[in-house]
């Protein structure tokens, strides 16, 4: 819980301008693993490595939250809602 850095894992619209292992804020000590390496954007270490950004088609989710997450996470909302919801 708290800030942690989240390493990019594919090139998605939702990290334009957003630089590789930006702090996000982190709320839960939970996560899921999802059954398919190939929805996982974004990954981060506590300590082990671990999905916190899911995303397939125009459906996307994050294990921290974007709105306590300061300028990366308000980047990351912008992001949303521009994209078109194709990459």
């Amino acid at each position: 819980m708290g800030w942690n850095t989240v390493r990019q894992c594919q090139k998605h619209p939702l990290f334009k301008d957003l630089k590789d292992n930006a702090h996000f804020y982190f709320v839960h000590s939970y996560y899921f693993a999802p059954n398919h390496q190939n929805i996982i954007l974004g990954e981060s270490d506590y300590p082990t490595p671990f999905a916190c950004i899911v995303g397939k088609d125009n459906v996307f989710a994050t294990q921290f939250h974007t709105e306590k997450s300061g300028d990366n996470g308000l980047l990351l909302l912008k992001n949303f809602i521009e994209w078109n919801g194709k990459e």
